[in-house]
This record gives structure tokens, C-alpha cells and sequence, in this order.
């Protein structure tokens, strides 16, 4: 199967596109090539930059593809290009939405896809929920649309934390190392499910030609769910120090942090476990398998052995401090 994803060298892409190779399937990936990691081995490769139109038809010239996946797309803006670039030139086109578009917290548990998507309080979920919206509004589209809503996929290199420095995670954990606390809202006891990148891809690559996918939506998630306090405590354990967390008061933290109010308040404040039952119907090779407790070791083994990514955030460390300060005081 002859298969084009626009960027694929990303955290979960990669891991997608080393499945698709794997799987025997033609894999092409366009993209800027302006890093090393974006010269994949075994795939081929397209330069282009996607938000040139004229010089992105021309590089598709007298192609044809059975699956096209747009990792990159965010925005409706990025669907209606996509649209005009693809029509005529795929079988079915994947979009990525995210299941943080889902409402939290949730009307009911485990989440179901046909929960109606809604979160005001951050953009990035709401834009992608538009992107949603419009792809589901067009009566005749050119293609087979398929959606899939990822949740927190992470990798061997991800250091998972509820207050997240997305930027410079070291912060984090070198707070862990100096002995200085770590914040967790609440009594830490909210579950969140997290996905390793290739259990995800398993089910992923299963969906690449599937005419019963076609106007279909699905969330793509592990069944392996954590409460934030074993999230954190996994972290401490890789390292081999004794747990120093401060749960304090979601209010606290925003008065520190409003601008986490996207992935914290409408997000991973609350329960979020899915019913995978959907994926599996159409997904052979679903599995879910890695448990971040045992990735967990590998990660911060990364981090300790790996100097150039060992950067701290002065600021954001300071206002952590003074956030931490402000509660004891409270």
C-alpha cells in the first residue's frame, strides 16, 4: 500500500512510519528535510514545504496514494489546503485530532467517541475540534476521511509530569535530583491513561486503506491507566530517590501557571479513560502492552546520560519555587 504522511518525524509519526516499513507498506514522507531525523531510513522521501501550495502540487505531480496522514494539520485552514492538494490524488485521507477535545470532566467514564467534543479552555483542542467539525460537514468529500484522537502518547525519552515544561523537561527532573519538591494537584489520585508511541502505531497502520474506516472517528489509546501520584513516584524510583511531592490546590497553580490552564484544566485535572473497544474492531494489531512505570528508567537513564538535553528553565524554576512558597505560606 502506497502510503504519503505529511511531516512523520515526530514523537508518535516515527514510531508510526517505522510500523508502516516494517509492515511492507511504500511509505513516502513530505516534508522540509531540514533535519537529519527527517531522512528516514526506508522511506522515500519528498522535499517539500507544505504551506507552499504551487510547490507542493508540483512535487506530487503524477502521483497516487492509497492513504494519505497529515500529522501537521491544526488548523481548518490547514484541512481546506489539504483538500485542494489531496482530492484526486488519495483513497483516504487520516486526520489527527486529539482526545483532549473531549469534554473534562468527562459526562461518563470510560470516554466513548460519541461524547460530543468541547473544550473552551484550551485552544489547541479546540481547533482541533473545529478541524473535526468541517471534515464531517462536507456532504461529498473527495476522499474517505478517517479521524483518529491520539491522547498522551509519550516515547523512551518522555518525562511525563502534570505541571509540564513541554520545552526543557530536565527542569523537572532535576528538581527530583536536588531534593526539591514536586507539585501534583489535588490528592494525586486522578487517573490518566498514557500510550507508548509503538503500541499506538500498531493499531494505527491497521487502519491505512480500510473502507469501513471511511467517515469514521476513533480515539486511539492505550488501556494502560495511572493515578498521578504512580506517575510521579515511577520518576522518583528511576531515580532511586524517596518521593518529595506537595499536592496543593489546582486554584494555587493556575494563580502561578495561567498559561497551563489549556493542558491542565482542560485536561489532566480529571479521570480520562478510554473504551478502546471502537479501535479494536477495525485494528488487528492493537495492543497494549508498555507500562510507563518500566519505561520510566530508560527515560531518565536518557536524561542522566545525555548532557545537551539537560537544560533548566531558570524561570520557569523560580516560579515554581515562588508557587510552592505561596501555598506554605497560604
Amino acid at each position: 500500500m502506497k502510503v504519503l504522511m505529511i511531516g512523520g518525524t515526530g514523537l508518535i509519526s516515527t514510531a508510526v512510519t517505522k510500523r508502516a516499513v516494517d509492515m511492507g507498506h511504500d511509505v513516502y514522507l513530505l516534508n522540509r528535510g531540514l533535519r537529519a531525523k527527517d531522512m528516514m531510513e526506508g522511506v522515500h522521501h519528498i522535499q517539500a514545504d507544505i504551506t507552499q501550495l504551487n510547490a507542493v502540487k508540483q512535487a506530487l505531480k503524477g502521483y497516487h496514494f492509497d492513504t494519505v496522514v497529515d500529522w501537521i494539520a491544526f488548523h481548518v485552514g490547514h484541512i481546506k489546503r489539504d483538500i485542494e492538494l489531496f482530492q484526486g490524488l488519495t483513497d483516504q485521507y487520516i486526520f489527527i485530532g486529539t482526545a483532549s477535545s473531549y469534554p473534562k470532566p468527562s459526562p461518563f467514564l470510560p470516554i466513548t467517541e460519541d461524547i460530543p467534543l468541547s473544550n473552551p479552555f484550551w485552544g489547541y483542542s479546540e481547533e482541533k475540534r473545529k478541524c473535526e467539525e468541517y471534515l464531517n460537514a462536507i456532504l461529498k468529500p473527495p476522499f474517505g476521511i478517517t479521524i483518529v484522537r491520539p491522547s498522551h502518547t509519550y516515547d523512551d525519552h518522555s518525562l511525563v509530569f502534570q505541571i509540564p515544561h513541554w520545552g526543557a523537561p530536565f527542569t523537572l527532573l532535576s528538581r527530583m535530583i536536588h531534593g526539591d519538591p514536586i507539585v501534583i494537584a489535588g490528592d494525586g489520585s486522578s487517573l490518566w491513561t498514557l500510550t507508548h508511541h509503538t503500541d499506538f502505531a500498531c493499531a494505527f497502520v491497521d487502519l491505512f486503506g480500510q473502507k469501513k474506516t471511511y467517515g469514521e472517528t476513533y480515539h486511539l489509546t492505550s488501556d494502560k491507566v495511572y493515578s498521578w501520584q504512580k506517575i510521579t513516584e515511577s520518576l522518583y524510583q528511576a531515580l532511586g530517590k524517596k518521593p518529595n511531592i506537595i499536592h496543593m490546590p489546582y486554584d494555587m497553580i493556575y494563580k502561578h501557571f495561567p498559561d497551563l490552564e489549556g493542558p491542565m484544566r482542560g485536561d489532566n485535572l480529571y479521570d480520562a479513560i478510554f473504551d478502546n473497544s471502537k479501535i479494536k474492531q477495525v485494528a488487528p494489531h492493537y495492543q497494549s502492552t508498555i507500562e510507563y512505570p518500566d519505561v520510566a528508567k530508560k527515560v531518565v537513564q536518557y536524561f542522566l546520560s545525555h548532557p545537551d538535553v539537560q537544560s533548566v528553565d531558570d524561570g520557569f524554576m523560580k516560579r515554581y519555587n515562588s508557587m510552592i512558597e505561596d501555598y506554605l505560606k497560604s
